[in-house]
């Protein structure tokens, strides 16, 4: 039977809103921009009239200018496919005749690293001034981006090939603008790896980080030690298991699944992103992180194997390199002599992270290392190895990053760093002059949800949609601007343990890489949300046009709760990532269609119930559709007040979490479970006078893989006065705390109709991950979604 959702309907004034979730009536926050290009160029002005490639249309460089040139040809053959003709470069340096591109040589503009351009288009032609080929490519991205869509179609165009009057005037906010691939975990082929820096490219990004060794594979040819890939690019196939319940390779079985990169295709790459003006940073991961390694070479590791190279998750990680084995740096030596061989880059990434350093205590060969370099523990053995593999690279006339963890033990003199765990490692680094790239888990972890998990493709777990993305300011407040100046870039991140093919990759790089290429490239007082999602309007066309599998959660409905403390009214706000949404929604457990009710204001429940949405776009379903169960009860709306603070990111939406109403699925990354690492869930809440109350209820959710267990029990006790508390009951269970699959259960105690003004409710937290799970004696989590007092 349909469970009707009475809903009273009213706008809401004066509401704490979530600033994240627009809402269908929000107004932009001030005029939009002009031009819809990403990422949003420093100015814009539209001008007089308009122009329009035709056949006929002239491609103009200055004479000798060979990266100019190499510029216009790739333009004159986007457009020529685009109109049906062929374009040829002349060289000169008058004025162009009319209905001519002009690439004009300019001055150097000091603060962009010779990337600015200037580009002005009249009736009569283009302009493109730039000081250097990537101030060119930009311009010509920028072009790109100003025509229409099917441009990017790479046939020709139904359209007018029309161009707006303007005089655009831009360059870079940061230095460092990247993506990563990791090719580790699962192989990508070449041509993959070319489109993914023509993705780049297209966004002006200019640093393509490519991950190409970690436990599960190695993928880049060494010359000197062939078994790195006749051995480490080589797993047993376990692709019908999930990641981290893939049984280690047996004697018997062969090893399948993988692949590896020769150092002619290496080559192939390089080249192909020095014409796209993308630099290649390599990153060949040390001490740990190591396994498909030491599998091809187990002599380089403490136990000295065997080994054999992981099909899947790995925890911990104990088969490392060994630094008290000389032999060690030789071997890495003579790779990274070959690394730097083949990538011209400034920087050579080393990893760094996540170095168990348990086999470390018991090796050795380790602790005679420590001795005799008179080191306080293994904290400073990792520093020391990642010191001597900078000595190494500076030799080669190379700068040293690595992950945040190689600050532990003290950094290297020169090393650069990139910030993963939150910020902190970078303004740490940062304020000792070294160089920085933030890449916080926190906005810029590609592998995680985009979009409500019951609806996406199994992911590593978080979630990060693309406003979260956007609204990520790499440069912290906190740092003088002589301390901001070593902050040299941003970069995102996509791990593929759960990114299995080319196509889910690309779900999972778009639409975001547009908010991390806005972030890097525009000054942080000029970016404005609403009108990122209007100019990203016309980009999910530009994606649509060129093939890209992106993906559509923006489109997807988020509820936020919401009150008005001063009407003491309660309501469920609706809201998307894209602008103006046609929000459709029902309340009698139907799927929404473009003629169902449109979303104008919040909604008011009355009854417990499902509330179902869905965005169209002209017509048509954008995105999946997002239902969410609404249970009404005494306490909704009234914020609980918690002895131990809940711990970010889950906040499970603030202080209203566990009175919203709003009921949390079996994914702790879908907004609605409120966290709490190590400590108890202990929540009171004031009714504000007694209440007869007949039952109390709260949802816990475990998730073993996650580190979130079910509590140890849990108490209900209630109060007339708010200082002395009656116990009424304790609840346990005989869930297995290492059970595989997801639990949500609900705890709930008859309070048999008693009256009470104050409700407590005590979760204990079982402390630390139980012996036999991969984080066992590490901090467990324990997450409510609602207390339901009826």
């Amino acid at each position: 039977m349909k469970n009707t959702l009475g809903l009273g309907l009213w706008l809401l004034a004066g509401l704490l809103v979530v600033p994240a979730c627009r809402t269908a009536v929000e107004p932009p926050a001030g005029p939009l921009s002009p031009v819809s290009v990403i990422p949003l160029p420093r100015s814009a002005t539209l001008e007089p009239g308009s122009f329009t490639v035709t056949a006929q249309a002239a491609f103009i460089v200055e004479p000798e200018d060979a990266g100019a040139t190499e510029v216009a040809r790739y333009l004159a053959d986007k457009l020529g496919a685009a109109a049906g003709a062929q374009f040829s470069i002349t060289q000169g340096i008058s004025a162009p005749a009319a209905g001519a591109f002009l690439f004009k040589k300019a001055a150097a503009d000091a603060d962009s690293g010779g990337e600015s351009y200037r580009l002005h288009i009249t009736a009569g032609g283009v302009v493109l001034e730039a000081a250097s080929p990537a101030g060119f490519f930009y311009g010509a991205q920028t072009i790109l981006q100003l025509l229409p869509a099917d441009v990017f179609s790479g046939k020709r165009a139904a359209a007018p090939l029309t161009l707006p009057g303007v005089d655009i005037r831009d360059a870079p906010r940061l230095a460092w603008r990247g993506m990563m691939l990791d090719c580790s975990r699962h192989f990508f082929p070449k041509e993959f790896v070319l489109k993914y820096i023509d993705f780049l490219a297209m966004h002006k990004q200019n640093t393509f980080h490519w991950h190409l060794t970690d436990d599960q594979g190695w993928r880049i040819e060494i010359k000197k030690y062939p078994r790195l890939t006749e051995v480490g690019a080589w797993r047993v196939d376990r692709e019908d298991k999930h990641w981290n319940a893939r049984p280690p390779q047996t004697a018997e079985e062969k090893a399948t699944y993988g692949g590896f990169y020769t150092q002619d295709e290496i080559r192939e790459v390089v080249a192909y992103a020095r014409s796209r003006f993308i630099t290649v940073v390599p990153e060949i991961e040390m001490p740990g992180h190591c396994s498909s390694a030491v599998a091809s070479y187990p002599q380089f590791s403490c136990k000295g194997g065997p080994f054999t190279v992981p099909p899947g998750g790995v925890w911990p990680i104990l088969d490392v390199y060994c630094p008290g084995n000389e032999k060690t740096f030789g071997f890495l030596e003579d790779i990274l002599a070959e690394v730097c061989d083949l990538f011209p880059s400034e920087f050579v990434h080393i990893g760094g992270d996540e170095v168990d350093k348990a086999t470390w205590k018991s090796c050795p060969k380790c602790q005679a290392r420590i001795k005799k370099e008179g080191l306080k523990d293994e904290e400073e053995l990792q520093s020391y190895f990642v010191k001597r593999i900078e000595k190494f690279l500076n030799s080669k006339g190379k700068k040293l990053i690595g992950w945040d963890e190689i600050l532990q033990g003290g950094l290297a003199p020169n090393a650069g760093v990139m910030s993963w765990r939150g910020t902190e490692g970078g303004i740490a680094a940062a304020r000792a002059g070294h160089d920085v790239v933030m890449s916080p888990t926190s906005h810029c972890y590609f592998d995680y949800y985009q979009g409500d998990p019951l609806t996406e493709p199994l992911a590593i777990g978080g979630y990060l949609p693309l406003n979260v993305v956007y609204s990520f300011n790499p440069t912290p407040v906190e740092l003088t601007p002589d301390e901001a100046a070593h902050i040299i870039g941003a970069q995102a991140n996509l791990w593929t343990e759960y990114v299995p093919t080319p196509e889910h990759a690309e779900y999972m790089a778009f639409p975001r890489i547009a908010a991390i290429a806005e972030i890097g490239w525009t000054a942080q007082d000029k970016r404005d949300w609403i009108d990122f999602t209007y100019r990203m309007t016309k980009q999910f066309a530009r994606y649509r046009q060129a093939g890209i599998n992106a993906a559509e959660s923006a489109f997807g409905v988020r509820f936020t709760p919401q009150l008005d403390p001063v009407k003491k009214t309660f309501g469920i706000s609706l809201g998307t990532d894209t602008f103006r949404p046609d929000i459709r929604f029902t309340l009698d457990g139907t799927e929404p269609v473009a003629a169902s009710p449109a979303y104008r204001r919040p909604l008011v429940p009355k009854v417990t119930g499902v509330i179902r949405a869905a965005t169209f776009l002209d017509g048509r379903p954008a995105g999946k559709p997002s239902a969410v169960q609404v249970t009404v009860h005494r306490a909704l709306g009234i914020p609980a007040a918690l002895e131990f603070p809940f711990t970010e990111p889950s906040t499970g939406g603030g202080p209203l979490a566990l009175t919203d109403g709003l009921r949390g699925s079996i994914s702790p990354g879908d907004g609605r479970w409120q966290g709490f690492e190590g400590d108890d869930l202990a929540a009171t809440i004031d009714l504000k006078k007694a209440r007869k109350i007949s039952r109390v209820s709260v949802g816990f959710l475990q998730r073993a893989a996650s580190w979130i267990f079910l509590p140890r029990s849990v108490e209900v006790a209630v109060s007339n006065d708010g200082q002395s508390f009656e116990a009424v009951q304790t609840l346990t269970h005989d869930v297995p705390a290492l059970s595989p699959d997801p639990v949500v259960k609900e705890f709930s105690v008859e309070t048999q109709g008693r009256k009470a003004r104050y409700v407590r409710v005590s979760a204990r937290n079982i402390g630390v991950c139980p012996d036999g799970h991969p984080g066992a004696g590490e901090k467990a989590w324990v997450m409510a979604d609602e207390i339901v007092i009826e």
